[in-house]
């Protein structure tokens, strides 16, 4: 050290302080240390505080938590706002030594818990509001507004703000736009996006994301994609995860102005890796859709986000369990992704793992949780879950097996669920839980049908074609068949090939007929392969092909078709 230095240590601590703000302005913060610290120790509450912040920033010294949180504590008690505030926050960031029960603080230890102390902050805090701090006074209302319930008083911490605000401080501008929305008035649009400006002028990355928000969207300011979308940016590069999600996105979408879907996926992963569980589901979609889909690298960040208790994601995950695709199949761990889901809320999940148990999968309890989901939100009013009480009831599934239940929950969910409408009208067809309506029946089928079910399709067609609950119209009933058929039902493939052999409905076309047995015998259907079979074996349609009859005559055998095993010996 000169020997300037040295004397003016020995002849006072404020000279000593005074020297080391000329050292650290220029460029000397070993040297400007030293003496710092000599004015820290003669007592200086300005050199406690600038002694403290050092050692927490490493300016220096060495960075050392607990010293600098101990000469912190040194000025905060002697009244420093600075020291209050800084203090404060470490204490909200769980960065604080915790009071041991004979008042020492645990030989200024890093607070191992690593869990926000908002009692002292608060208390640290409030001091440093009332003696004027704008940053004590940005973190007051922080602490009034997002800490414990029991602490909140979000009038209070907007007059804060104001404060704090008022005097510049980039945290308070911030804070104050956050609470002005909280007011819902459009009137203070314009305000907001000022209050952000401030913050985001300052280089605060939340304010920057916010601002280019409103920006996008027109809140308080006029549209402007490039100026929101170099904001985004701007945000995204200080590491912000929900910048870089939003940047990420909007490149591999195209809704701002850049389509970059190789520069976005690049930021989506950033922000997810930074913890943003969104954008990891963002990227197991993107891997799950792509033409030449990569379901193992989907499912690493499906998982990545399950783990952050993101619904889908677990929901997503679970299936590729089930599955087996991109992962070893597990049914045990899907079906445990699935219950996980499914008792955060998930609605998809609930219904998937019903599915499950209806299928007899999963354990005893999920059956007894799967009904008291639904029982809870259909009571409510909500349909599909009074749908899948039905089922419940219909199945005794976590419930007592009771048809007249079951019916009386699929009625009131077939005012809105196509499905509940088709089950409703197989009950009311059968007589199951409910007096036999036939008419009634064909109303429901009809619905259900207009909402696109195949399955009701098919049934409506059948009892239109019967004359069943109504007149009897086989040309309507061939529509339908074919509707259904072009959808893939192997059952109304096999009623076509009839209609067109009988000539109801439609013109009589063995070339026909046979075309559609042959598309519904690919399909599985047993009636229609033995069909097949006799169309080949008996050239009904001009091919005849003994050794292709015989195959699909014992594929109808196999499906419990008798007719089928007798019909070889004719050929």
């Amino acid at each position: 050290m000169a020997i300037l230095d040295r004397l003016t240590a020995r002849i006072h601590p404020a000279l000593a302080l005074r020297r080391a703000v000329q050292l650290s302005g220029s460029g000397k913060p070993e040297e400007a240390f030293v003496l710092m610290a000599i004015a820290a120790r003669g007592g200086i509450v300005e050199a406690q505080y600038q002694v403290g912040r050092c050692y927490l920033e490493g300016v220096g010294v060495p960075p050392s938590h607990s010293e600098g949180a101990r000469w912190l504590r040194r000025a905060a008690d002697r009244g420093s706002p600075d020291a209050q505030a800084l203090l404060a926050a470490l204490c909200v960031a769980g960065l604080a030594p915790r009071e041991t029960e004979d008042g020492s603080e645990g030989l200024f230890e890093r607070n191992a818990s690593g869990e926000p102390d908002f009692a002292a902050a608060l208390d640290l805090a409030r001091k440093a509001a009332e003696a004027g701090s704008a940053t004590g006074q940005a973190l007051l209302g922080y602490i009034l507004s997002k800490g414990p319930k029991v602490m909140r008083d979000l009038d209070a911490a907007h007059g804060w703000y104001e404060k704090s605000a008022a005097a510049g401080c980039p945290e308070g501008c911030l804070g104050l736009a956050l609470s002005l929305t909280r007011l819902r008035q459009p009137e203070q649009r314009t305000r907001i996006a000022t209050e952000l400006r401030r913050a985001a002028d300052a280089g605060l990355p939340t304010a920057i994301y916010l601002l280019a928000v409103l920006t996008e969207h027109g809140m308080g300011v006029a549209v402007d994609l490039d100026a929101a979308q170099r904001l985004y940016r701007d945000a995204a590069e200080t590491g912000l995860a929900s910048a870089q999600f939003r940047l990420g996105l909007a490149l591999i979408e195209g809704n701002l102005v850049d389509l970059d879907p190789v520069a976005g996926e690049a930021w989506m992963r950033r922000s997810a890796l930074a913890g943003n569980v969104e954008a990891a589901y963002r990227l197991g979609e993107l891997y799950a859709s792509r033409p030449q889909r990569d379901l193992a690298e989907a499912a690493t960040w499906y998982r990545r986000a399950a783990d952050g208790g993101h619904q889908p994601a677990l929901r997503a995950l679970a299936s590729l369990y089930l599955s087996g695709n991109g992962v070893a199949q597990d049914v045990e761990e899907g079906t445990r992704l699935l219950r996980s889901a499914a008792a955060s809320g998930d609605r998809d999940s609930q219904v998937d793992l019903a599915n499950l148990v209806l299928e007899g999968a999963g354990e005893s309890d999920d059956a007894v949780s799967v009904a008291g989901w639904f029982g809870a939100t259909a009571s409510s009013g909500d349909l599909v879950a009074a749908f899948n009480l039905g089922l419940c009831f219909a199945e005794g599934v976590g419930v007592g097996k009771d048809q007249e239940r079951a019916a009386r929950w699929m009625g009131r969910a077939a005012e809105g669920v196509a499905e509940a409408q088709y089950m409703y009208a197989r009950m009311l067809q059968e007589g199951r839980g409910v007096a036999a309506d036939q008419r009634q029946a064909r109303v429901w089928f009809e619905r259900a049908a207009k909402a696109g079910l195949v399955d009701a399709q098919v049934a409506l067609a059948e009892m239109l074609y019967n004359g069943r609950g109504g007149e009897r119209s086989v040309v309507a009933a061939a529509h339908l068949f074919k509707q259904a058929a072009a959808a893939g039902h192997a059952g109304a493939m096999f009623a076509i090939g009839a209609l067109y052999e009988t000539g109801q409905g439609l013109s009589i076309n063995p070339k026909a007929a046979q075309e559609w047995f042959a598309a519904a015998a690919e399909r599985g259907h047993g009636h229609a392969q033995l069909m097949l079979g006799r169309y080949l074996s008996r050239g009904i349609a001009g091919d005849h092909d003994s050794a292709a009859a015989r195959i699909w005559f014992e594929r109808a055998a196999a499906h419990g078709v008798q007719e089928a095993s007798d019909e070889p010996a004719e050929t």
